[in-house]
């Protein structure tokens, strides 16, 4: 049976408080979003379940999973898994990851698994270019190999722009009732909808938990699970599939309009968020 996977957005970065951070490279978490990992530790509700850690290579991610599971890590003698498929979509600084020597150099001593992290994967070229195809083709490969790992109950901590491309949902912009975990200077809690929170519907540190949809063939795709919708949504009717592809243009349109997305493909390209 394939597994369960938790989807987490890395808690705030020093680039989420203000547009002039974007040039900063792959910066790391603020004392803020640190905390915000320590309260994502304590309300998670899955830790017992977990059995794989899984994390984009770009530093806030690896730290968001090395102290919000910090817990799991340990007791289960488990390390973060790197996997660059997982990397944020823009080549903005702040999306582009940093090389293999100075990845280990960061996370020497941690537990941390950067077997998969080789030359090139920061690039933001062929496979990890910026476009849609790209991104869209990198996001069914990161898919495939979790559906292919024989743990049962996945976290996987990635990035809001990318989330859309992962987990195929563009219905993310409802935010009334979402499960994240604290509210941070930029938050939908705090009354933000899209147009306000360019780039991703996703708050820091926000889950969501999915299965797999095994009739979805080679696409891999994710279905969110009834007790994760509620946590987020209460009792709201979810959208046709046509709703769902009108949103998805409403939000693409939105982050172009904002400057936060490229022209030029069917889809389009997230290039940044706050």
């Amino acid at each position: 049976m394939p597994p369960r996977v938790h989807c987490v957005r890395h808690a705030q970065g020093y680039h989420n408080l203000t547009v002039a951070n974007h040039n900063m490279h792959d910066p790391l978490l603020t004392p803020f979003g640190e905390e915000q990992c320590r309260e994502l530790r304590s309300s998670f509700p899955y830790h017992s379940a977990v059995d794989l850690v899984v994390a984009s290579p770009i530093k806030r991610t690896v730290y968001t999973a090395l102290i919000g599971f910090s817990n799991d890590l340990a007791s289960k003698d488990l390390k973060v898994i790197a996997l660059p498929e997982l990397q944020e979509t823009s080549d903005l600084p702040c999306d582009t990851g940093s090389s293999p020597e100075e990845a280990a150099r960061e996370f020497r001593g941690k537990p941390v698994d950067l077997t998969l992290v080789q030359e090139g994967w920061n690039s933001k070229k062929g496979k990890w270019a910026p476009t849609a195809k790209a991104i869209e083709n990198r996001a069914r490969e990161a898919r495939q190999w979790l559906m292919s790992r024989p743990e049962k109950d996945i976290v996987v901590v990635t990035h809001g722009g990318f989330l859309h491309y992962f987990t195929e949902d563009w219905t993310s912009n409802r935010f009334q009732g979402m499960s994240c975990t604290s509210i941070s200077p930029v938050s939908p809690a705090a009354g933000l909808t899209l147009e306000a929170l360019p780039g991703t519907g996703w708050a820091n540190t926000e889950f969501r938990s999915y299965s797999f949809d095994v009739g979805s063939g080679d696409n891999a795709s994710l279905v969110e699970t009834d007790e994760s919708r509620r946590r987020r949504a209460g009792t709201e009717t979810p959208l046709t599939r046509e709703e769902k592809l009108n949103l998805k243009q409403t939000a693409h349109s939105t982050w172009e309009r904002q400057g936060f997305q490229q022209k030029g493909e069917p889809n389009y390209q997230v290039q940044s968020k706050v």
